[in-house]
């Protein structure tokens, strides 16, 4: 019996390099590209709002804000990555399953905590951040909807991860997608009332990604029971959840939380320099920082199962596959991130036609998004050598160019230069845009040396 389970176990350690890469890495692609639709359409129907322009620079200002708050869910997510996937490629399916199980509570712990701090603060952080008005106001009752799912919304993420992790990510990628059809769908009903229910305003956007993510983690915790996944949970298992071995996937993500956290904290510094410029300026920003996104989530969402696989490949020792593996993924990831250039420079302004009808804030959007298309391939460079140093748990090295890249590179010259020498908002992008190519080069040039390889977990 034990025989055929282990047959039934998938194997990407065998067999074409690029096939491998895609079977893990476009189930993932697919399930994050969802998620950027979704953040879309709610940027859409916010739009839509009597509030407009302020309603959408709501929404800026808490992503911010959110997006600092999240840099403390890789203080577990690097470390789980690196840990279950590597157990899964040895084997040792037992240990996966504790990771796993481990993973599940510190992040709902983590995210119980920082989400109370958020609800009672975050009126305080968007007044620091620049709001002021409606923006504040609505981002005030958009926010503490939203910090207080925060455990649940980590939770989710590293029910993902999991499922990536013991080779499972076409059900992530069902489950990704499934959950943002759901928000999209709730989106609308909850914010403007439909089928009998009160009109919830920017609220109803806020309840809506709460109640998809409680849905979403219910049925991942089921499918992961239930032994439809690789490795199946118990609620008793042949290994015990320990402090030890938590703290050892908190010590793994603890360099890619600082620099996440300096790369996020930078952005809470960057916005209010940018929001001087207006909220037309800060709207367009937001919009702006979609689209960029979208094409950003292909480049996670094949990292993420990059990161497993070369996990997968480390763990089952065959450590020139690997290298082979992570040279193919980042021509892959620079190839696709040209193409996406390209079309964001040719379709700038359609893109922002979507959103907004006021020639200004076309007018910023458009000008910013032709900057940002400049930096897209070095990107695509960046993001993949990232995963790979995340899927071995080398995470030093990101957070240093991290922090030279947010604190350095970008924020004190966006001082200097918009603060000392009255520059206009687009010397933002550009400086933005050369601090991405500068980290770029420098980290791949890292990345060659191969020191990822030798890597213990």
């Amino acid at each position: 019996m034990v025989e055929v389970l282990e047959k039934k176990r998938a194997d990407y350690t065998e067999g074409s390099i690029i096939g491998s890469i895609m079977k893990m890495g476009l189930p993932s692609m697919f399930g994050f590209l969802s998620q950027n639709i979704y953040s879309f359409v709610d940027t859409y129907w916010v739009s839509r709002l009597p509030e407009k322009e302020a309603g959408v620079a709501a929404v800026t200002f808490f992503a911010t804000i959110l997006w600092f708050f999240f840099s403390f869910n890789q203080l577990v997510g690097p470390g789980s990555v690196a840990i279950i996937s590597r157990r899964y490629g040895e084997k040792d399916y037992a240990n996966a399953e504790k990771a796993i199980k481990e993973t599940l509570l510190l992040k709902l712990v983590f995210g119980a905590v920082f989400g109370v701090i958020g609800y009672f603060f975050v009126g305080k952080m968007l007044v620091l951040m620049g709001a002021q008005g409606s923006a504040l106001s609505e981002g005030i009752a958009y926010g503490r909807i939203m910090f207080v799912g925060m455990g649940v919304m980590f939770a989710t993420y590293s029910i993902y991860t999991a499922m990536r992790g013991v080779a499972n990510p076409q059900m992530a990628m069902y489950l990704m997608i499934g959950s943002n059809i759901l928000n999209m769908v709730l989106d609308p009903i909850i914010m403007f009332g439909y089928f009998g229910l009160p009109a919830m305003g920017i609220k109803g956007a806020a309840i809506a990604s709460v109640a998809s993510y409680a849905i979403t983690f219910a049925i991942g915790l089921y499918l992961f029971y239930s032994g439809h996944t690789n490795v199946r949970l118990h609620v008793r298992g042949k290994e015990s959840i320990s402090t030890a071995s938590m703290w050892k996937i908190v010590k793994i993500g603890v360099p890619t939380w600082l620099g996440e956290m300096s790369f996020s904290g930078a952005r809470l510094v960057i916005t209010p320099l940018i929001a001087a410029f207006g909220t037309k300026v800060v709207a367009a920003y937001g919009v702006g920082n979609q689209v960029t996104h979208f094409g950003l989530m292909v480049l996670v969402g094949i990292g993420l199962g990059l990161s497993s696989l070369i996990g997968h490949n480390l763990g089952s020792r065959k450590y020139e596959r690997a290298k082979k593996t992570a040279d193919q993924a980042i021509l892959l990831g620079v190839g696709l991130m040209v193409a996406f250039g390209i079309a964001t420079f040719v379709f700038a302004r359609p893109i922002m036609l979507l959103f907004f009808d006021s020639p200004d804030t076309l007018g910023y959007g458009v000008t910013m998004l032709r900057i940002f298309a400049i930096s897209f391939p070095f990107l695509g460079a960046f993001l993949m050598a990232e995963e790979i140093h995340m899927g071995v748990g080398l995470n030093t090295p990101t957070m240093v160019v991290n922090i030279i890249h947010s604190w350095v590179l970008e924020v004190l010259p966006i001082f200097i230069l918009t603060q000392m020498f009255n520059f206009n908002q687009d010397a933002i992008w550009w400086i933005i845009v050369a601090a991405t190519v500068l980290s770029s080069i420098a980290f791949y040039l890292y990345y060659r040396r191969g020191r990822w390889l030798t890597v213990k977990v």
